[in-house]
């Protein structure tokens, strides 16, 4: 079928991971539109997952929601004390915090100071995560996590690299381990469970395929879910919203609190965190943002190109 589809790009106002714009393709379909935006160093039979569920938000009605606002985190990127602590205590109202560590080029100290800035601005109640995207060996994990453990942490979010390291590390530590990575990029997302690597779950709705595909791999996986973003557009953060208000139990803030990281949107009302929550509710793409957001005619080109390679990967899989 004939598609209407709009190529983005949007700056960033904080580089997060190495990655200082999003950029991708909006897919109108039937009944909305989905968000297609893998990252760069995403091949295309990776990237297949991510178009499989921009066609799922563009074609089909999301499951019924059992919630309507979902609970959030503020994210924190590898950003120095002062600044951690005006990202916690900006007006979203959020309670809990993910802490980004492990950032290349950087020490065990700056994220104790980073962590502990957190943990002071938040308060001895609010909630406080470490997300170290598998940048540890399993003995730099045991040694970090020692260190932060102080600060009272609620888990630690893919510590190294590898299931088998997680295991080893879960096994080496008291505080809950959650997979990531090692779910989103793994032949097969079920070895975490196989192996008792990790005591939580983190679903990204674009890497996995789909909403309806995520509720299945939950209720598989059957360990507590964290639903997080991929750093969308609030189109995109749309889908993970929905997954989130289908879980049958969410009893952990989700990380989709992060369109703050845009410094412009392609909604005229972004899905936003207010009162450490995001409502459940339709959003649509505002022509005179998209008309802001068009990239030059060389990257549009090679959005085009990449969704057609996906679509027919996609269509050959589903023959």
């Amino acid at each position: 079928m004939v598609r209407q589809l709009d190529v983005f790009t949007l700056p960033m106002n904080v580089s997060f991971r190495r990655v200082g714009r999003r950029q991708g393709v909006l897919i109108h379909g039937h009944v909305g539109v989905g968000e297609f935006s893998p990252f760069e160093e995403y091949d295309d039979d990776e990237s297949t997952a991510w178009l499989a569920a921009a066609l799922e938000a563009a074609d089909l009605e999301f499951p019924s929601p059992v919630r309507d606002a979902v609970a959030v985190n503020c994210t924190i990127p590898a950003v120095g004390p002062e600044r951690a602590t005006e990202i916690v205590t900006a007006p979203h109202g959020c309670r809990t915090a993910k802490v980004k560590v492990a950032e290349p080029g950087q020490t065990l100290d700056d994220d104790v100071a980073r962590v502990g800035a957190v943990r002071q601005a938040l308060g001895p109640s609010g909630r406080l995560r470490v997300d170290a995207n598998g940048g540890w060996t399993v003995a730099a994990a045991v040694e970090a996590i020692a260190a932060l453990a102080e600060f009272d942490l609620e888990y630690v979010e893919q510590p190294t690299r590898s299931v088998e390291e997680l295991r080893e590390v879960r096994r080496s530590v008291d505080i809950p381990i959650a997979a990531d990575e090692s779910i989103r990029r793994a032949a097969d997302p079920m070895r975490v469970k196989l192996l008792e690597a990790a005591d939580i779950a983190v679903l990204k709705v674009q890497p996995l395929g789909g909403v309806r595909a995520c509720l299945r791999l939950a209720e598989q996986i059957d360990m507590p879910v964290v639903v997080s973003s991929a750093l969308e557009s609030s189109v995109g953060i749309a889908a993970g919203v929905a997954l989130a208000a289908a879980l049958p139990d969410l009893p952990y803030a989700c990380g989709l609190a992060t369109t703050s990281m845009l410094t412009r949107d392609l909604v005229a009302e972004p899905l936003r965190a207010v009162d450490g929550h995001i409502a459940v509710r339709t959003v649509v793409p505002d022509a005179r943002l998209l008309a802001g957001s068009w990239p030059d005619r060389a990257t549009e080109r090679h959005w085009l190109d990449r969704f057609a390679r996906c679509e027919r990967l996609l269509k050959d899989r589903r023959r």
